[in-house]
């Protein structure tokens, strides 16, 4: 009994100690958290080889949120005296921290909606990128240039409140497969339809190795978003500029890190076309002149 009640009396004293030292108590704790975060991030780092950093970003997460109530609870009593006095300031605080609110707000969001996870390609307002890492204040992204599907090497850093305002896009369907679409622009001396057959089959041969996979990934992506897109067939369309000059636009499904590849092959083999075109009716008008 003598042992317990010793016991009990060195808890209380260290209770009471800590409980009026609560700066040192809470640098104390963060420490250990801090510690621990560190230690498991390595443990993950060094043990799995796929889906790292959702990983790593959940375990910073977590141990923030752990953090945070941590403070809450050991200066509960503080923080409530304190909103009590400021209490004629409550506007004017709010508005002041209107922007780290509103970021707060917006980590909520995207926890509860989950438009999008780690390593996922996604366009909010006009930036494009691969999901890096989101916590309570910023979403991280590594910038995509969408025209040739290529990192960049720029680092976005957005605010969460801009995820309230802006539309937000996922995109990573793009990352494997892309409906890759571009425009050869000349003017009107040649007839594209003389060769467009010929073009067409040759966009069907450079997509032949992949077709197949194609076929399912566009059926895959038809499914997942209840909606008919194009493909997985070329698809060759000849117009005209506000100007006359002749328009041809080629739409690809095809993978993203083929997409330049085949372009510069379909554009190789259009103006070759369309030269020999030209040259042999200007063959044919000299030899009637």
């Amino acid at each position: 009994m003598e042992i317990w009640s010793y016991i009990n009396t060195n808890e209380f004293a260290l209770f009471e100690y800590l409980n009026a030292h609560k700066t040192l108590f809470t640098i104390l704790l963060a420490v250990i958290l801090y510690l621990i975060k560190h230690t498991t991030v390595l443990v993950i780092e060094r043990r799995f080889s796929n889906n790292k950093r959702f990983k790593m970003n959940f375990v910073s997460n977590i141990f923030t949120v752990c953090i945070l109530i941590v403070v809450f609870n050991v200066w509960s009593e503080e923080i409530q005296k304190f909103a009590f006095s400021i209490a004629a300031f409550v506007v004017a605080i709010v508005i002041a921290t209107k922007e780290f609110i509103q970021c707060f707000l917006g980590f909520i969001y995207i926890l509860s909606s989950r438009p999008f996870r780690i390593g996922d390609w996604v366009q909010v307002g006009n930036h494009y990128g691969e999901v890096h890492s989101n916590d309570w204040a910023k979403l991280t992204l590594l910038e995509v240039d969408l025209n040739d599907y290529q990192y960049t090497g720029k680092t976005l850093y957005l605010p969460n409140s801009q995820l309230i305002t802006a539309p937000i896009k996922n995109l990573n369907f793009l990352k494997r497969y892309a409906m890759h679409t571009f425009t050869i622009v000349r003017d009107c001396s040649v007839n594209p339809f003389d060769f467009i057959d010929e073009l067409l089959n040759n966009a069907c041969e450079y997509c032949s190795d992949f077709h197949e996979v194609a076929i399912r990934y566009n059926q895959l992506i038809e499914n997942r978003l209840d909606v008919k897109i194009s493909g997985p067939e070329p698809q060759i369309k000849i117009a005209t500029s506000d100007i006359g000059n002749t328009q041809a636009l080629f739409t690809i499904f095809c993978p993203t890190d083929r997409a330049l590849e085949i372009e510069q092959q379909l554009t190789s083999d259009y103006l070759s076309m369309w030269f020999d075109k030209k040259h042999a009716m200007e063959n044919i008008n000299s030899e009637k002149q």
